[in-house]
């Protein structure tokens, strides 16, 4: 059974840094896609970053590019979301998602993520 545990959430002022992890368990990292995806206070959840574990081929969202980097640890099973420049607006708690199955590419549809974690929240204040 899969199980992501999401840690380093917090809150930190405006322009500041955070880096969350997932430590995944009964879940290998190979040619299959983990991502991030967060939900705000009244809001639908959305997909923030998404990587390919075997070829490490990355999406982001546009408000987050050039700004946020997903990141993998083979050895340590952990998937990574380095949070940099941080706005008000990244404030939600945000979930670690994992796909079981091997796929050519990787896109922020929910539907194909079968595993989710707890979620970790982050707060960003002005």
């Amino acid at each position: 059974q899969v199980q992501l545990v999401e840690s380093g959430g917090g809150s930190v002022q405006d322009g500041g840094s955070l880096r969350l992890s997932c430590a995944a368990s009964g879940y290998t990292f190979s040619s299959n896609c983990m991502g991030w995806f967060r939900q705000a206070p009244g809001e639908e959840r959305e997909g923030v970053a998404i990587i390919s574990t075997g070829g490490g081929s990355t999406l982001y969202r546009d408000s987050v590019k050039g700004r946020f980097t997903i990141s993998q640890d083979n050895a340590k099973n952990t998937l990574y979301l380095q949070m940099n420049s941080l706005k008000p607006e990244a404030t939600a708690m945000y979930y670690c998602a994992a796909d079981r199955y091997s796929r050519r590419n990787c896109y922020f549809a929910e539907s194909r993520f079968q595993s989710w974690g707890q979620g970790t929240q982050v707060t960003v204040s002005s």
